[in-house]
């Protein structure tokens, strides 16, 4: 009885075995999309390591997408640089494809909004506040802020901002085009003036000859 007891469990722990054998030896085709926890955007780029298969790694492209050939139990590191690691199992499946969502949370803490000031304690500040200069008026200090010296002296430290940089350049060409129109005009004789007017004194200066020559 006892040996009959022994057969038959050591019969169930061999199919069991091969059960998990084969269920291991299960190829199939494990794809996914990572995702930030909470934010759901695409983590680009994460390196997926397969724990089970020599530690064989994969990459995912820039929209966080994977595929590759792997085994059902096959168990999966899923690493990016500012996100926590995190490993996935591969679950049973009866089909030869399967699709996972892949939650990855960011290792980045936002910490709370801070102003610096320009003082180190609050004494300095009330020193600082007596100490200004409130004696002008508005108009005061926007003369003097828009006196031509203040003016040059902004030219030389601030920047030219993009519209400014297109308008010059677009005055610039404008010039350009007009002096170049301009002497092309007066390079052809026919359009010049001052040609014509010489063409016109030369005609009368002959005229003026032949007649002296009939007297």
């Amino acid at each position: 009885m006892v040996l009959r007891i022994s057969c038959l469990l050591s019969i169930i722990f061999l199919f069991f075995s091969h059960s998990v054998n084969a269920q291991e030896r299960k190829i199939l085709q494990f794809s996914g999309l990572i995702s930030s926890v909470g934010g759901e955007l695409p983590v680009p780029y994460v390196t997926v390591t397969n724990l089970s298969y020599n530690n064989q790694a994969y990459g995912a492209d820039h929209e966080g997408y994977f595929s590759f050939v792997a085994h059902v139990g096959d168990t999966l590191r899923f690493t990016s640089v500012g996100f926590e690691t995190l490993e996935y199992v591969i679950p049973n499946t009866t089909s030869d494809k399967y699709t996972a969502k892949i939650s990855m949370k960011s290792m980045v803490i936002e910490l709370p909004a801070v102003t610096p000031f320009p003082w180190a304690s609050i004494e300095e500040f009330n020193i600082a506040f007596m100490a200004l200069d409130v004696s002008d008026d508005a108009m005061m200090r926007i003369r003097r802020s828009l006196s031509p010296d203040a003016l040059a002296a902004l030219s030389k430290v601030v920047p030219r901002s993009g519209e400014e940089m297109h308008m010059f350049n677009s005055m610039h060409r404008h010039i350009n085009m007009t002096n170049k129109n301009i002497n092309q005009k007066y390079a052809n004789p026919l359009l010049n003036p001052f040609a014509w007017g010489s063409f016109i004194n030369s005609i009368v200066k002959g005229d003026y000859s032949r007649e002296r020559l009939k007297y």
